[in-house]
């Protein structure tokens, strides 16, 4: 008999993306940059830190609006429906000093994510729990005899959708959808408990 577990993506199947929401909060256009539209992390987070202290914006004021957001319509529901079937882990490219009030909402559950350097309020640095770690997660799991499901959104999920043994796309954008068409793609909690369901 197969054990199995499900590794989610958070931003944007969860939750909102904490960029946009900063983005739109401090009303810096160039911050609502994510990796639906730059596959390359690096170069996206170096360039979230130069704007950061390009407008002297702080740690503190970052999460001043996460502090705000509120999860994804459904996503807790969602969430907790899934756990009582089986084991769930988010491995997100967000950083512990982000998602601690969004786990919060969704009953704590367990996340892999990175950190960031931080000095006076100021983040200066961030540091890669490891380098695609998704992948790594996944294929460290499978290692393990777990039957691996993943779902996610962005360019960032799709070496974790390969390395699962069903993976899935939610809410990902049209030009990600068309760039992986072996990934089903839905756009409902229902739909896509249905396809882990039909996995697990």
């Amino acid at each position: 008999m197969k054990q199995s577990i499900v590794t989610l993506d958070m931003e944007g199947v969860l939750t909102p993306e904490i960029w946009i929401a900063v983005a739109e909060k401090t009303g810096i256009p160039e911050l609502r940059r994510t990796t639906r539209d730059e596959p390359d992390y690096d170069v996206l987070m170096r360039g979230r830190i130069e704007l950061l202290e390009q407008h002297k914006l702080k740690l503190s004021d970052i999460q001043s609006v996460i502090g705000c957001l509120t999860l994804l319509d459904g996503a807790r529901e969602f969430l907790d429906e899934l756990r009582t079937l089986t084991q769930v882990i988010i491995l997100s490219d967000t950083f512990e000093e982000f998602a601690k009030p969004l786990m919060q909402q969704l009953n704590w559950p367990t996340i892999l994510c990175h950190k960031l350097e931080v000095q006076n309020d100021r983040v200066v640095n961030y540091k890669l729990r490891q380098q695609d770690q998704k992948r790594h997660a996944v294929a460290a799991l499978r290692r393990l005899n777990y039957t691996v499901i993943a779902a996610g959104d962005s360019f960032n999920d799709t070496t974790m959708l390969a390395e699962a043994n069903a993976g899935f796309l939610f809410h990902a954008p049209e030009h990600i959808q068309k760039q992986f068409p072996q990934f089903p793609a839905v756009e409902e909690y229902n739909d896509l408990l249905k396809l882990i369901k039909a996995e697990l």
